[in-house]
């Protein structure tokens, strides 16, 4: 059976059609010959129900046959576990009280199988020259590299603009952390702005996806950007919880990703998924003590396990700040070594945190 179409079986199916692939070639192979085609990417026997005609195959899938076989009027019916070519030239009789919203047939016909069979189907436009795709109740058109490369870019430059605000935002939170100076509104401007990175980016990711080979570059550039964004997200996420269990950061995180924009840049909103709600008017710029988790990440070579042992045994950062390396030693897997390494790092980033935010 098919599996049930969501945002990822979406990408997959995406990721199966982009530049590069030997599906997309064959896709290509059909708009320049100027012939239509349906094209349904799975096989079963409630597939089977819907032929009617054609002819039974049972051979490998290439660029060139499918060309060939969409020459004829009928469809083709692609095993895409197996990679082989099933049917060919059929009539598809799906259920016609299915709702669609489409007015050319071969299109009404593509998405009412969709809908039935839980399978992708592709409907290749011989007089509107498109590809599109349908997958349960969505339908995405294939467009052209350059327009997506072309959006792709716009996004990758607001990308690198809010990424730059991050940057600044984050700097200047971490040097009030070592200052015991961070507020509600500084902790909520952080993590703000690493939602709206994170929506950009995934904006951009769904680009890279749809160009295929044609979007390496692209997915170079956005990687260099939003290296360690998950885990930073994270971690400024632990620090601030007032609920420590472990599935806190993913429960606040998933709430987070669920607001729409206007409610995003509301700080009593935010604020209250940390914990710390019902806060109005000047409560948001009350006194937040974070645990630590954020300024541990940047010692190098410091396993999570040890920094979450840290963490539970001085309980703040002020105390990690404030502990000698005699005291360090005392939390478990901390040695004399690991225990100087850490009691330089935090002085380390305590003094070039300082200067950044007053240079």
């Amino acid at each position: 059976m098919p599996e049930p179409v969501g945002d990822a079986a979406l990408r997959r199916m995406l990721e199966a059609v982009a530049p590069g692939t030997e599906l997309r070639d064959g896709l290509e192979r059909v708009l320049r010959g100027r012939t239509g085609a349906i094209v349904v990417l799975g096989y079963d026997d409630h597939v089977e129900q819907m032929c009617s005609g054609g002819f039974h195959l049972d051979v490998e899938f290439s660029a060139t046959r499918l060309r060939e076989l969409a020459k004829m009027d009928g469809a083709v019916v692609v095993d895409r576990v197996n990679r082989r070519i099933r049917r060919a030239n059929v009539q598809l009789l799906p259920d016609a009280s299915i709702e669609t919203s489409e007015s050319g047939m071969r299109h009404r016909t593509a998405e009412r199988v969709a809908k039935q069979s839980g399978y992708p189907v592709i409907s290749v436009s011989q007089s509107m020259h498109t590809v599109a795709l349908y997958a349960g109740g969505h339908r995405h058109v294939l467009e052209n590299s350059d327009v997506i490369l072309s959006r792709a870019n716009q996004a990758l430059a607001t990308l690198e603009r809010y990424k730059a605000r991050l940057d600044e935002v984050s700097a200047t939170l971490s040097a009030l952390e070592i200052e015991d100076l961070a507020t509600v509104r500084d902790v909520v401007t952080v993590i703000q702005r690493m939602e709206m990175v994170a929506r950009i980016s995934a904006e951009v990711e769904g680009y890279v996806l749809e160009l295929g080979t044609d979007g390496r570059l692209l997915s170079l550039q956005l990687e260099e950007l939003v290296s360690g964004l998950e885990q930073d997200r994270t971690l400024i996420v632990r620090d601030y919880l007032a609920d420590d269990r472990p599935d806190g950061p993913a429960r606040v995180l998933a709430a987070l990703a669920g607001l729409s924009s206007a409610e995003l840049v509301d700080i009593p909103t935010i604020a209250r998924f940390l914990g710390v709600g019902g806060l109005e008017g000047d409560a948001v710029d009350a006194s937040l003590t974070p645990r630590g988790y954020r300024v541990l990440a940047r010692i190098p070579r410091l396993p999570l396990p040890v920094a979450e042992a840290i963490v539970s045994h001085c309980g703040t950062l002020q105390a990690l700040l404030s502990a000698s390396a005699e005291e360090l030693q005392a939390v478990e897997w901390v040695g004399p070594s690991r225990a100087r390494a850490i009691r330089e790092g935090l002085s380390r980033l305590a003094e070039s945190s300082i200067l950044e935010r007053f240079s």
